[in-house]
């Protein structure tokens, strides 16, 4: 710890006390619901002075309220939050783990840029890490589905970097979720509702209620129960339909596979998971005179399962080869998952200065288990296999305690200066538990390889920080607020960002605002240290843990921080009375960025040893093997140094099937080993538009009030910088991009898979009992750069589109409200992936790929349409 910047701080603190006091400012009210006319909501985000408005904030900020969050239809709180503002983006659709834990991205940047708080808490991240590529993977977040809708009063959403702020993470911005504080009355709140189209059927049970257990206290409890089916959007299996060569075989020497489930289309990858969902949680304080002490907290369990490809009877046979399952079987992965999080604190004002001192311990715990599935290599060494698995363990922890101090000084300006200093220490921790022997013996259980004691570690971190944030109006028109930061971490030493955020009003209908920040975000634990195997029936691949010995072997020397400098500039304006509009730009450079790699070969069958071709490059012995042979593509899908640090993550050894032919003994041209790492892999620059505009509008005739709302986001994402590739690593001598740390195809998922222009038109509309919620959402194009059936590249699109929301409301009695709705209500679809292109190559060859019909990379998730009905019940 730098002992300069500590003696600062306290220095700055000592002197707050020393310089002539104001008189104490009051404690901040409640929040004003969002969508008040005149903007006079009160925030608590994006800013250190008690009492701020909205309407006068220098940094963008949007609020929605609890209402709004309701009229999504969805109990998924990301989804609420995606539909009414376009600068969110929802995970719409995620393999393997990915799908059972939805993250959700802010500016197009990863979920890991964006802070999470509640009640103005740092919220811990899940321990599922997203281990898949584009602009979610690495994502390791906090799971906001523990965030209950009915226990959020309002939410605050700063699209500015605020990493000085708040934490060096936060370099997106942040999401502060207020909770209630109700000490009476209540609502209970019953969803149904179901997919247009097949699946997907789900319900929603929740409730809150309001407690003043004694005189000054409060106590506001939240309960929820949700449901939501699997659905299905895919097509036949090639594998086991079709007059393809494949389909022909297995279904000669399987004839019961036309009785399997759901035949022909067996493969059910192709849709959203199960997931069973159930959270508590409460917000408490009792308050006297100026203090008051405070606690709140949530518990939560979740099991969700979701479909993997689809096995033959082929891919389990005995010694003597006989299939375990005569119609083959489709795996599940499933997780059972455990969170909660408590904090306490204690408030209040001393002399004039106000303080928060709080402390807060969280865990997430995350059990995998492969169901309805085998283990071939155990299958045939032992004649048994078990069906269902557990594969293993992650958990991880968070410790904060934080200190807030707050000042307002007289200094002859215009207004106060308003001194903010703080003290936060946090200590995290990350672990990997090994599964059942079975799940990782030999080939490992069918569609997920257990984590062996070769994976299982347990890693922490300690970080101190403290912070100091002035703000002061040097004229009655100019607002200025400057923070610095200083973190020290246990793991990557220290660092200090800085915030200047300025605001000049130069009439009441125009104001103009700028920010230039920089962050720091220390890779997490999750990053740093996950390992995992994958093993197929022929294949393996893997992600080596980042900071191992076999990653060093590759020449990887562990992960570093990323840094960014953010910049923005806007413009406030009320043209007309109730009409407020914003403007802001931005750009984020962000370097050394984390992601996963391109996959590195260390054996890959089809390209075959020289021994195996004649003269003319071509193999007359041996089928599998790709034509025009030459020495370097050998070399860069054959590397030794990749086979043996693959061989290192297992323990040693890899299966000798993967290499050899079990039938004939010789070359497995299917075989192939494969492994990615985390890596501060490129540097990428942000730049966009935010605009937004309110305007309520009183009908004549008593046809009531319409509220409406305008938001845009042009956001655009550029690789402008690729890491090069270490030198232990084969280097492509006819095409370098192949080998390169990540694919063009990679660049073109962090680039071009998220929409550049999004806006929502939002109108809601109430009269009397009757009330109605419209949102009109526009998404742009996105793309994604692939390999046709031919190896051609081909870019895949989704066209633009227009998607439709809207929710009718009657208030049946006094206390009692009914509500129906849809989303997505023309039930319109991603654009296919093309037949021409791709899927016919897939059909020809009896690839399962063929069942897969819509792009995972959609913003709008690829079930189309759904329906809903609620009743709510408040008193």
């Amino acid at each position: 710890m730098k002992k300069t910047t500590t003696s600062m701080l306290a220095l700055v603190i000592a002197g707050a006390y020393a310089l002539p006091a104001m008189a104490a400012p009051a404690p901040a009210p409640a929040a004003a619901a969002a969508g008040d006319d005149e903007g006079g909501a009160i925030i608590v985000t994006g800013t250190r002075t008690t009492g701020m408005k909205a309407a006068d904030s220098p940094a963008p900020i949007q609020i929605l309220g609890s209402d709004m969050l309701k009229r999504t239809g969805s109990p998924d709180m990301i989804q609420s939050l995606a539909q009414n503002l376009p600068q969110i983006q929802a995970q719409g659709f995620g393999s393997d783990l990915a799908a059972l834990s939805p993250a959700m991205k802010l500016r197009g940047l990863s979920p890991n840029h964006t802070l999470i708080l509640v009640n103005g808490k740092r919220r811990h991240g899940t321990a599922n890490l997203n281990v898949s590529g584009g602009p979610f993977g690495g994502g390791a977040a906090p799971d906001t589905s523990y965030i209950l809708s009915d226990s959020v009063d309002h939410v605050e959403v700063l699209t500015d970097g605020a990493a000085a702020q708040y934490g060096t993470d936060a370099i997106a911005g942040v999401v502060n979720f207020i909770q209630k504080k109700a000490n009476h009355g209540g609502v209970l709140n019953v969803t149904g509702g179901h997919y247009m189209d097949q699946g997907g059927g789900n319900y929603d049970i929740s409730g809150n209620i309001g407690i003043e257990p004694t005189e000054g206290m409060y106590l506001n409890i939240t309960a929820e129960t949700k449901y939501k089916a699997h659905s299905f959007r895919g097509d036949i299996d090639p594998r086991v339909s079709g007059s393809n060569a494949t389909a022909v075989g297995n279904l000669a020497k399987y004839p019961a596979l036309t009785s399997a489930a759901n035949y022909p289309y067996v493969n059910r990858i192709s849709g959203d998971p199960e997931v069973k969902q159930t959270v508590a949680s409460y917000n408490a304080g009792y308050e006297w005179s100026d203090f008051e002490v405070y606690s709140f907290g949530s518990y939560g369990k979740k099991i969700a399962r979701a479909f993997e490809n689809y096995r033959t009877p082929a891919q389990v046979v005995s010694a003597a080869g006989v299939p375990l399952f005569s119609t083959g079987f489709s795996p599940l992965e499933e997780i059972e998952e455990t969170d909660y999080q408590v904090t306490g604190g204690f408030k209040g004002a001393i002399s004039d200065t106000h303080f928060d001192l709080a402390t807060q311990f969280s865990k997430d715990q995350i059990g995998v288990n492969t169901q309805d599935s085998a283990n071939a290599e155990y299958y045939k060494a032992y004649g048994v296999t078990p069906t269902q698995f557990h594969n293993g363990d992650f958990a991880t922890t968070m410790w904060d305690s934080t200190l807030d101090l707050t000042r307002s000084v007289d200094v002859g300006l215009a207004g106060p200066l308003n001194i903010a200093a703080g003290l936060e220490y946090r200590r995290e921790s990350y672990q990997i538990k090994a599964g059942d022997p079975a799940s990782y013996y030999g080939g490992g259980a069918q569609s997920f390889f257990g984590y062996g004691p070769t994976n299982a570690s347990y890693h922490s971190r300690r970080n101190f920080a403290q912070y100091l944030d002035l703000s002061i109006k040097p004229v009655d028109k100019w607002l200025v607020d400057g923070a610095v930061r200083h973190e020290h971490f246990s793991d990557f030493g220290d660092t200090t960002v800085f915030k200047l955020t300025s605001r000049y009003d130069f009439t009441p209908a125009v104001a103009i605002r700028g920010t230039v920040s920089t962050g720091f975000r220390a890779p997490t634990l999750a990053e740093e240290y996950y390992s995992g195997i994958n093993v197929g029936p022929s294949s393996i691949s893997g992600v080596l843990q980042a900071n191992s010995a076999a990653a060093q072997s590759l020449g990887f020397s562990g992960l570093k921080p990323e840094k960014s400098t953010s910049f923005s500039a806007g413009l406030v304006l009320n043209p007309l009375p109730k009409l407020t509009i914003t403007i802001d730009a931005y750009q984020t450079t962000i370097r050394n960025r984390i992601i996963i790699s391109s996959s590195f070969y260390g054996f890959r069958g089809s390209y075959c040893p020289s021994t195996y071709y004649n003269a003319a490059g071509t193999s007359p012995t041996l089928s599998g093997c790709v034509a025009n042979y030459s020495q370097d593509l050998y070399n860069l899908y054959n590397q030794s140094a990749v086979y043996n640090a693959v061989s290192t993550a297992l323990g040693g050894a890899i299966p000798s099937y993967i290499q050899t032919n079990t039938g004939t003994g010789g070359f497995n041209t299917s075989g192939s080993v494969a492994v990615q790492t985390f890596a501060n892999g490129v540097d990428m620059r942000t730049r966009g538009i935010d605009f937004m505009a309110t305007y309520p509008t009183e009908l004549p005739a008593g046809l009531g009030r319409v509220d409406w709302s305008l938001s845009a986001n042009y956001n655009d994402n550029k690789v402008q910088k690729i890491a090069a590739l270490p030198s232990a690593l084969y280097t492509s001598t006819t095409n370098p991009t192949a080998s390169a740390l990540i694919s063009r195809y990679d660049v073109s998922n962090l680039q071009d898979t998220t929409p550049k222009f999004r806006a929502t038109l939002g109108g809601f509309w109430k009269v009397g009992k009757f009330s109605a919620n419209l949102r009109e959402s526009f998404y742009s194009a996105s793309a994604l750069l692939t390999t046709a059936t031919s190896g051609a590249d081909f870019r895949e699109h989704i066209k633009a589109a227009f998607i439709t929301d809207l929710e009718l409301d009657y208030d049946l009695f006094k206390n009692v409200k009914l509500a129906v709705g849809a989303n997505n209500l023309t039930n319109h679809y991603p654009t296919k992936i093309s037949y021409e292109a791709i899927r016919a190559g897939y059909l020809a060859s009896g690839s399962s790929s063929y069942a897969t019909q819509y792009p995972s990379f959609s913003p709008y998730g690829i079930n189309g349409g759904s329906y809903y009905g609620r009743v709510t019940v408040k008193w």
